[in-house]
């Protein structure tokens, strides 16, 4: 059970937890901005230009058994998801395009040898002709 809580440990106190955590944080806030966004100015916005109050579509389903509260179908809800979930999803594409074009350019981009290296290659190239 020791080995097992070490082990644990060593796992929560590496980078991967704390990296993990911190963009949950950091994607929750980026949710709910865009959710905002989309509710209080897009949907708005939409609604205005077609002529209709996005909020405002829904659909009663008739009841089945007995009285109650109506059982609706929140469609302008639904369009009002759909909407966040593009914003989200083409901002994660672009966050990690931007990230693969950087892999990219570092990945490609031949390193520069240092002094030392240089000196390095010279003295092996000088001993190997004096043989």
């Amino acid at each position: 059970m020791k080995k097992f809580l070490n082990e644990f440990k060593s796992f929560a106190i590496k980078g991967n937890m704390l990296d993990m955590a911190v963009g949950m944080i950091v994607g929750g806030a980026f949710t709910a901005l865009v959710s905002s966004i989309v509710s209080n100015i897009a949907t708005p916005l939409i609604g205005v230009l077609i002529g209709i109050d996005l909020h405002a579509i829904e659909v009663e389903l008739p009841h089945l058994y007995g009285d109650g509260p109506p059982n609706v179908l929140g469609i302008g809800l639904f369009i009002n998801n759909l909407i966040s979930f593009f914003i989200v999803a083409f901002t994660v594409f672009l966050f990690v395009k931007a990230i693969n074009r950087f892999k990219k350019k570092h990945e490609e981009a031949p390193s520069k040898p240092s002094n030392q290296e240089v000196l390095l290659a010279e003295i092996r190239d000088i001993l190997k002709d004096s043989k």
